[in-house]
């Protein structure tokens, strides 16, 4: 066991040692594979942080119920009845119209106004949760409640929010692509970096073997070659992506003047800078593997 962990530091020894030797063409392959890994990282942060802000918003769907202003209670508990026969509802919640007014003085900042009122302008409500998320469940709520009698309005209120999240499935779907089309770029960059770095070193190579090294032996310095070189852009994505970040949120702040809450993007957290580094990492090892794979079939 000790023997084996002095060869691999030794091998990755050796691939520093090689990655130095050409400072200038490691640093250009690095940055290659950091600016393609830095768009779809961009992306996967402003999606997480658009998630993380519309995760107060209820995903249960739901439909709001507005009665007439000349409901009486009689009015109100007959309808409540008649939505708890319906198949479709799942839950329904009463807003009486007298919490409803003393809600919106207290939330709306014009209390002193609506406590002149001389009546309450607000209808009894219904907020209904449906007994399943299928859209066509709310239609059939909507549509049925429409026609019953002292119903003024029908609102299905999480409408916009499986838009969105609709929205934000088919952003989540276009970074796993840019991932794997940029990712595949990365095996590219690595394979032609390693590939002539094994040009330059052939005649090594063929000694090495002459004297008795395994594929493995020679193999095992490119690929730690090619996973420090993986490493090394991800760092480089990571700081290209707190850039990025720091722009946009100068630009972002001009926006949340406009709203009561300040949105800021966040960056990767510890764990997802692992998992880029370790991705990357393994990217770089995988095109570095193909390469030296290929030239030692073809030597063979």
């Amino acid at each position: 066991m000790s023997a084996w962990i002095n060869q691999q530091f030794a091998s990755l020894r050796e691939a520093f040692n090689r990655l130095r030797s050409q400072p200038v063409a490691g640093l250009l392959n690095a940055l290659v594979i950091g600016i393609a890994l830095s768009l779809p990282t961009v992306l996967y942060v402003v999606l997480d942080n658009v998630q993380g802000a519309t995760r107060q918003i209820s995903r249960e769907p739901q439909v709001s119920l507005f009665m007439s202003t000349d409901a009486n209670p009689e009015d109100v508990a007959g309808l409540q009845q008649s939505l708890r026969a319906l198949p479709e509802v799942g839950s329904i919640r009463l807003i009486p119209r007298a919490k409803a007014l003393e809600e919106l003085k207290a939330s709306s900042g014009v209390g002193d106004i609506l406590a002149e009122l001389d009546h309450n302008p607000l209808p009894d409500a219904f907020v209904v949760t449906a007994a399943d998320h299928d859209p066509k469940t709310l239609e059939r709520i909507r549509n049925t409640v429409l026609r019953w009698p002292k119903v003024e309005h029908v609102q299905v209120d999480s409408e916009w929010a499986r838009r969105l999240y609709a929205i934000l499935r088919v952003g989540q779907a276009l970074v796993a692509v840019l991932a794997a089309l940029l990712g595949a770029a990365v095996v590219a960059v690595t394979f032609n970096t390693i590939r002539l770095q094994i040009l330059t070193r052939q005649e090594e190579i063929e000694v090495t073997r002459l004297i008795g090294a395994t594929n493995g032996y020679i193999r095992r310095p490119f690929l730690y070659a090619g996973a420090v070189q993986g490493i090394v852009g991800a760092g480089i994505a990571y700081v290209l992506m707190g850039v990025i970040a720091f722009w946009l949120n100068h630009h972002l702040s001009d926006l949340s003047v406009l709203y009561t809450d300040e949105f800021r993007l966040k960056g990767l957290t510890v764990l997802d800078l692992g998992m880029l580094l370790g991705l990357s990492g393994l990217l770089g090892w995988l095109g570095a593997w193909l390469s030296v794979s290929r030239h030692l079939w073809r030597a063979e």
